[in-house]
Formats: structure tokens, C-alpha cells, sequence
């Protein structure tokens, strides 16, 4: 080769070399910046951040129920030990939106028993309220008293919400995770000397003795009969927990259940239009029988409304 040829070979070279640099600088310079790795500690986008304050897996977030204690605080007036005690009332508070919406949903009737809904009703004040309370009863905490105790023949009957109570025996549905508000005792307990279980068991909540109305004065006893009533649905339930002297409105699990109410303990619950018929005198036993309730339920709710 002539030193003509090696000299255009080393210019062309440097002429290739020269155009291949931009064309590389530009391809790297289209690739994404690597993102900068994340500082130990900096939480990242909440899980489920609009189920309400709660994440994916159904946990409380901190976002305290309005009304509600904090997980763990004692409730006012409760006792921890064995016996009756008077209990905190679950408050509505920010769930009633989403309670009510979800007890707008038509579902089918449920009817123990065979006196309906209807016969009931029209019996418990039917003719308006006799009262035997003092007072007025709020349904939940900072809400005005508004409720009577009522008194019809051989029974007394309220007018009000459903909150669910959750408490007694520790099961799926009803423990300290799934109710923040959970208490290990029941006012009355079972035969077997156990507190009561909320999840199987339909009963009612009674407003401690105060100055309104004391249950025992109208010979309501733990362990007694009531018909719970919501649209046309009927269930009988027994007397197993007292609440605060103040609030009324209250019931298991399992009363909800019966009465296709929703039964979350944080969020179901019925915000209006539940009555409660106890009938005086009466105590079922075992009191953990929810057979015997129905029978015994029936017997007097049929004498309540005078069938035969």
C-alpha cells in the first residue's frame, strides 16, 4: 500500500470514529434514569387507603372510630372481673353512612317463631308508649336522649338502633382483633359458669340500673326472653349484658345475624328502626339454649298478642 492509500485510510478512520460518538451519547442518554433507592423508613402508598382506614388485610390503621375507645382502653364503668358489669355502648359515630347504606339492602324476612313482625308491632306500641323509665335513653355516646322504656302487658319494649356487641368468649368473629372494643366478660353468663358467645348466642343488651329505669324493678332477669324485631324479621334473643345507665340499643353477633343485619363489630350494625320486646318474668335455662328461647319466646309472644 502507498502512503496516499494509508493516509485516506487513517482519515477515514477518525471520520467514523467522530460520527459514531454522538449516536452512542444519545442512546444513553434516553435510558430512564435509575430511581433513587428509598430512604429506610419512608412508608409508601397505604394499602386499601380508601377502604376507610383499613388496610388490605382488614386491620385498623389508627384511624380511630369516632365514639370509640382505643384498643385496649378500659371501658367507663366496666368490671374486668366475673358478675355483672355495666358496659361502653358502641358508637355509630362515622359509620353510620356506610351502616346504613349497608342495611338499606333488601333481604329476605327472618321469622322465628310463629307470631310476625306485624302482630308485634302493633301490639308494642301500637297505642303509643306507657312509660316506666324516668328518663329518656341516648343511643350512643353524645347523641340526645331521645328513647323511652316502654311497659305493655307483661313486658317492657324500646324503640332504637342495634349496635353489636361482641363481647364474652373469644372466637373467629368476636375478639380483640376483629372488635377494638372487646370485652372477655358478660354481664350473665352460661350454665357452665363461661361468659356468654356473642357469635353463636342471640342476646340483648339492657341498660344498667340508674336513675332512668332499673330491668330488675320490672322483673326483667338475665337470662330472660326478647323478641327483636327489624322490618318483618323476628328473633328471640335472651338478656345477657348490661350497658352503660344511659344508652340503650345494643345486641350479639348473632342477633344481628338472625335478623340479616349487617354484624361487623366495627361497621354493622342497624342505625334506626329495631324493637325490643322483653318479657317480664321469664328466664330460659340454660340460658346458652337458643332452642329454648325460641320455644319459650313463642309461648309468650302468642299470649302477648292473645293468640291461642
Amino acid at each position: 500500500m502507498n502512503r496516499t492509500h494509508v493516509f485516506a485510510a487513517a482519515v477515514g478512520t477518525v471520520l467514523l470514529a467522530a460520527v459514531a460518538l454522538p449516536v452512542t451519547a444519545l442512546t444513553a442518554s434516553a435510558e430512564p434514569t435509575p430511581a433513587a433507592p428509598a430512604k429506610e423508613g419512608t412508608p409508601g402508598p397505604a394499602n386499601g387507603a380508601e377502604r376507610g382506614g383499613e388496610d388490605g388485610g382488614g386491620k385498623r390503621t389508627g384511624k380511630e372510630k369516632p365514639g370509640r375507645k382505643k384498643p385496649g382502653a378500659k371501658k367507663p364503668g366496666r368490671k374486668r372481673s366475673g358478675g355483672e358489669h355495666s358496659g361502653g355502648h358502641r358508637s355509630s359515630g362515622g359509620s353510620a353512612g356506610k351502616r346504613d347504606r349497608a342495611v338499606r339492602k333488601k333481604v329476605p324476612a327472618r321469622q322465628e317463631g310463629s307470631v310476625a313482625a306485624a302482630e308485634l308491632l302493633a301490639k308494642a306500641g301500637g297505642q303509643g308508649c306507657d312509660p316506666v323509665s324516668k328518663g329518656l335513653y341516648s343511643v350512643d355516646e353524645g347523641v340526645a336522649a331521645a328513647v323511652p322504656v316502654c311497659g305493655a302487658d307483661g313486658a317492657v319494649f324500646w324503640k332504637a338502633d342495634l349496635d353489636i356487641d361482641c363481647d364474652g368468649q373469644a372466637t373467629a368473629r368476636c375478639n380483640p382483633t376483629t372488635d377494638d372494643s372487646f370485652q372477655s366478660m358478660t354481664a350473665f353468663s352460661q350454665s357452665d359458669g363461661k361468659p356468654l358467645n356473642a357469635e353463636k348466642l342471640p342476646y340483648i343488651v339492657v341498660p344498667g340500673a340508674g336513675e332512668n329505669w332499673d330491668y330488675r324493678s320490672s322483673n326483667i332477669k338475665g337470662g330472660g326472653v326478647a323478641a327483636v324485631i327489624h322490618g318483618d324479621s323476628v328473633q328471640y334473643a335472651v338478656v345477657g349484658d348490661t350497658g352503660p345507665a344511659g344508652i340503650i340499643g345494643e345486641a350479639s353477633y348473632a342477633t344481628a345475624e338472625g335478623l340479616g343485619i349487617p354484624s361487623n363489630p366495627d361497621l354493622g350494625g342497624a342505625a334506626s328502626g329495631v324493637t325490643y320486646i322483653l318479657f317480664k318474668g321469664s328466664e330460659v335455662s340454660p340460658i346458652e339454649s337458643h332452642g329454648e328461647a325460641i320455644l319459650l319466646g313463642d309461648k309468650l309472644a302468642r299470649k302477648f298478642v292473645g293468640k291461642k
